[in-house]
């Protein structure tokens, strides 16, 4: 009955409800009077002033209806479902000013939702009002209206619960999750997500946690097979291996709606049950969960998604997850596979944040054991995270793995720690990336080979820090095998069919490798590691040398075929031109890295003091100009501080220089001076073998320079043996075995070079020592020497653990008894020589004669002398001479500049430099007297005056004015035009127009000649 003294709106609004006594058969609709619910929407879009005082009506409605449904009035309940379609109806037509109806609106939805209890479909009638207002919500009042914002989260609360329900009914426990995340859906496309980001963290924080717990209670199979169900998200190969897409999405148009006007938009339905339609199952509701997440990732930024992370963590918090490993694994897989492309990177940040958070526990928990499978997971998907820092990921992990060594030397979660750091290396993104990775890892190295991790009060203080290299070691190894890996999984098919006889081996090389190649220069930093007192430290790292001469070092052309070789000593009928290989210039990189290698092996063979302080305490006084300086020109690289690129070469490689030098020491410190073999030698029958293992590599992966550099210390050992030999029966069990190890890597030479005839003497010194040997006896001293000693004449093969997993450390095998090891004298070095040195593709290879390359390898070799070569600065003439980067304008100019300087000697072999003046003055004809390199004491400055930035300290003498010169004439010859080009560094030696890269070989080279 209208009242006269009833205002429109409320007259309006009461006659959409039927009469009392029909309230009960308007069901299961429970819809409103359709005539008069239009004329109320007309009312209302027509008179938005009047949308506040209908918001007022329909919530005082709701509160009193929701109260009373809630003790069991059934009229009442239907008039709330009427009231809350009302409610829906007046949000969708007047969706331009919904903004004056949001407040009583949202109190509404709560108000029904705070007293529904287990009444589902008053639940989903709220949803829908609910799902009606966040479609067309600018969400300009979350943050702003406090009573507002406050009702909005405590709805989104009830509708995470009901996404969580936990009813005994398996039917309606599904249909009410449904509903929840039906709601959830809705809010996570809504404006109002976004609208404030203090409020964006504490809405994700709710909804997170229904999404995670459906996640966890859903097996991996059924999560594998909804995530097809959503095309946008797949990938055309992801479709063609699934088997295309199931069935669309619940509402497409969510997903889109935001880019559309709010005029445009439409609301989703919800509907509880249809008759003869099966009730939903857990696939259903998972396939909800999954659309939920996935939407929310669509629209986030990083820092957003960086809030979605934490929430994550929350919430496994909460419901105990972390035990579920495969299912966290899963999830953030997927959370990384569906953010946008340019934010993925928050994904692993977050995981190696939340990591570190929880370093100082004294017990790894399951949250880190799942961070950890998460990170590795990540990173070890196919999914590109641009814009990662690396280098940050890198950092963290291993003050991580130091923390957790320091606390326990075998927690459990080492292992997962070692696999993140490798799995980095499948995320390549710039060619140089390996590179700078690894040179942090080698940096962290040596500086913990120095400090240690822990007090040296510290009991644990060597096995800390024993077992923290080791691990180190093998992440390194893991990191560079894991990025050729994944560069192998990108590369397109057909290049993995090119045959490897049809190209040079540089080819294969940079056609496998986009990237960046570690260089020895950096590995070198590491080659200490040989001498550690810790054995496992020792075998790993052999283990990570051999992997990285054969895997990785950048070979430089410095390969053998032996075919090639067989047919170039075939061909020369004619008198050769003797050139050297470029290969072994004395500033080569990989040069002096072999002899750092060379001489720390033979340390290690020989050596008593293993077991030596550490280098930082006890490390000799050395003089960086006296004692380092072999054979170094020029001495002093002025043009480092002229030209930019050379300098910050020179910069980078100061530190390093000084690193080498303090680890120079403590190599120099285990060197027994006594030049035997004695029963305190340290190494084991292990090291031997490792010993064995690294030589063979070299002389395999790197031919040309192990030859010239390593066979002189290979004559050096095989010398150590004949004067330690003695009655002793320990010493000479020594003897043997490195006799034998001597046989195997002249074996290696002879087959490498194609050699027959020093493959012919390896052989057969090998056939009469391995059939004496007791196999019998050996296998009761020890199974690992058995293994490791070969039955025949076939090299043993490698046995070292997986690439880049962590393993238990390695125990060394002690040296056996002297009766179980064969009398024998070893390969006859001499002829051995002299095989090598007789054969033409050699000779060919390195470009010298016999007697002068029996002159280089018969050179007597000291590892101190190795030691001091493999630290020298590379001078700035001989960098400039090797093209590093520099413009042909920049390499000559040094000899162009008229500024005295030690290291233009080199250049000029004068006291001063030669300048263009003098270059034209010989081209014109002048008197060699005009040179004023050859006349003149050397000045600073061609105006006869001394150079201002020098100082004028008196150092230098002014010149005198050129009118006191004497006359010039004529020169008979074109000889001085010659002579001054060869002081520019231009003139033709050898073939080239550039200074002689080894004035001291060339000189061998002219006496040998003339005699």
């Amino acid at each position: 009955m209208n009242f006269i003294f009833t205002p429109n709106h409320v007259q309006l609004l009461n006659s959409c409800y039927p009469p009392t006594s029909t309230l009960l058969t308007s069901g299961p609709e429970y819809s409103p009077n359709s005539q008069e619910l239009s004329r109320l929407t007309y009312y209302a879009s027509n008179h938005p002033e009047k949308l506040t005082k209908l918001g007022s009506e329909l919530e005082k409605r709701v509160k009193t209806e929701s109260r009373k449904a809630r003790s069991g009035n059934i009229k009442i309940r239907a008039s709330l479902l009427i009231t809350l379609a009302i409610f829906r109806s007046l949000a969708t037509e007047c969706r331009r000013d919904i903004a004056l109806l949001s407040p009583s609106l949202i109190a509404s939805v709560e108000s029904t939702l705070s007293n529904a209890l287990n009444d589902l479909e008053v639940a989903a009638r709220a949803a829908s009002v609910f799902i009606a207002w966040t479609t067309f919500t600018d969400g300009h009042l979350i943050g702003a209206d406090s009573s507002f914002t406050e009702n909005y989260l405590t709805s989104l609360r009830h509708f995470a619960s009901l996404c969580s329900s936990v009813a005994k009914d398996l039917e309606l426990r599904n249909r009410t999750r449904l509903v929840g995340f039906a709601a959830i859906t809705g809010a996570l496309n809504s404006e109002a997500l976004y609208n404030d980001s203090s409020q964006f963290r504490t809405q994700t924080s709710i909804i997170m946690r229904p999404i995670l717990q459906n996640v966890l209670e859903t097996n991996l199979e059924t999560l594998n097979k909804q995530w097809v169900l959503f095309p946008d998200i797949m990938t055309v190969a992801d479709n063609c291996r699934a088997g295309g897409v199931k069935e669309a999405p619940m509402s497409p148009y969510l997903a889109e709606f935001r880019t559309r006007p709010i005029i445009e938009r439409r609301a989703a339905s919800i509907h509880i049950h249809v008759d003869g339609e099966n009730g939903p199952s857990m696939a259903d509701v998972s396939s909800a969960a999954l659309r939920a997440i996935s939407s929310l990732l669509e629209h986030v930024n990083g820092s957003q998604l960086g809030y979605i992370m934490r929430s994550s963590f929350d919430s496994l918090d909460q419901l105990k997850g972390w035990s579920h490993i495969n299912h966290c694994c899963w999830f953030t897989l997927k959370t990384a596979e569906w953010a946008q492309y340019q934010y993925r990177y928050a994904v692993p940040t977050w995981l190696v944040e939340r990591l570190l958070e929880s370093q100082d526990a004294p017990k790894a928990t399951d949250m880190q054991q799942a961070l950890t499978a998460m990170v590795s997971t990540v990173f070890n998907s196919p999914v590109p995270l641009i814009n990662l820092s690396t280098s940050d990921i890198l950092t963290n992990l291993m003050t991580l793995l130091m923390r957790r060594i320091s606390i326990d030397l075998n927690d459990s979660i080492l292992p997962s720690l070692i696999k993140c750091i490798s799995s980095l290396g499948r995320h390549v993104y710039y060619s140089d990336q390996i590179h700078d990775l690894a040179s942090e890892l080698i940096t962290r190295l040596s500086v913990v080979e120095m400090q240690g991790i822990s007090p040296r009060s510290d009991s644990a203080y060597e096995s800390k820090r024993a077992h923290y290299l080791r691990c180190l070691v093998i992440s390194l190894v893991g990191l560079i095998d894991a990025a050729d890996d994944g560069e192998h999984e990108r590369r397109e098919g057909p290049q993995l069919n090119i045959s490897h006889s049809d190209v040079k081996h540089d080819d294969i090389e940079h056609r496998q490798s986009r990237r960046a190649r570690v260089p020895p220069e950096i590995w070198q930093e590491t080659i200490s590691f040989l001498l550690d007192a810790d054995y496992a430290l020792r075998a790993d790292y052999a283990d990570a040398l051999v992997f990285y001469m054969v895997h990785e070092m950048p070979k430089r052309s410095d390969v053998v075929d032996v075919d090639s070789i067989t047919r170039v000593g075939r061909v020369a009928d004619g008198p050769k031109t003797v050139h050297m290989n470029p290969l072994l210039h004395s500033s080569d990189l990989g040069g002096k890295f072999l002899h750092a290698l060379f001489a720390n092996v033979f340390i290690l063979a020989s050596t008593s003091s293993l077991n030596s302080p550490s280098p930082s305490t006890s490390s000799p006084r050395l003089s960086t100009t006296d004692e380092l300086e072999v054979n170094i020109e020029p001495a002093t690289p002025l043009a480092e501080r002229t030209f930019g690129d050379v300098s910050s070469q020179h910069d980078r490689r100061h530190g390093v220089h000084h690193s080498r030098t303090r680890k120079l020491a403590a190599a120099l410190s285990r060197l027994d001076k006594s030049q035997r073999l004695s029963t305190a030698t340290s190494a084991s029958l292990s090291d031997y073998l490792l010993i064995q293992k690294i030589l063979i590599a070299a002389y395999e992966q790197l031919p040309v320079r192990s030859l010239m550099i390593g066979v002189p210390m290979l004559l050096s050992l095989d010398a150590l043996c004949q004067e330690s030999e003695c009655d002793h029966p320990e010493i000479m069990a020594r003897v043997h075995i490195i006799r034998y190890i001597l046989a195997s890597i002249w074996l290696t030479i002879g087959r490498k070079w194609g050699s027959t005839e020093l493959k012919n003497i390896a052989e057969k010194v090998l056939s009469v020592f391995l059939p004496s040997l007791s196999r019998a006896k050996l296998a009761i001293y020890s199974t690992q020497a058995l293994v490791s000693l070969p039955s025949s004449i076939q090299l043993p093969d490698s046995q070292a653990p997986e690439t880049g997993i962590y393993h238990p450390p390695q125990t060394p095998v002690p040296i056996p008894p002297a009766d179980f090891i064969p009398q024998w004298s070893g390969v006859d070095t001499q002829a051995a020589l002299y095989a090598l040195v007789s054969h033409s593709g050699i000779q060919e290879t390195v470009g010298l004669d016999r007697e002068e390359l029996l002159s280089s390898l018969s050179i007597q070799w000291a590892a101190e002398t190795a030691l001091k070569i493999s630290v020298e600065r590379p001078s700035t003439y001989d960098a400039t001479l090797r093209g590093d980067g520099v413009s042909p304008l920049l390499k000559i100019s040094p000899g162009l500049m008229h500024i005295e300087n030690i290291s233009l000697q080199s250049l000029a072999r004068s006291n001063r430099g030669v300048g263009v003046t003098d270059l034209r003055e010989a081209l014109e004809g002048r008197s060699s007297m005009s040179n004023t390199n050859l006349a003149r004491p050397g000045s600073i400055s061609t105006l006869d005056h001394s150079s201002s930035v020098m100082g004028g300290e008196g150092r230098f003498i002014q010149t005198r004015p050129r009118s006191r010169a004497k006359k010039r004439t004529i020169p008979a010859g074109t000889g001085e035009v010659r002579d001054v080009l060869n002081k520019l560094g231009l003139g033709k030696q050898n073939g080239s127009l550039l200074k002689a890269s080894f004035p001291a070989l060339q000189s061998e080279q002219r006496s040998s000649a003339m005699k």
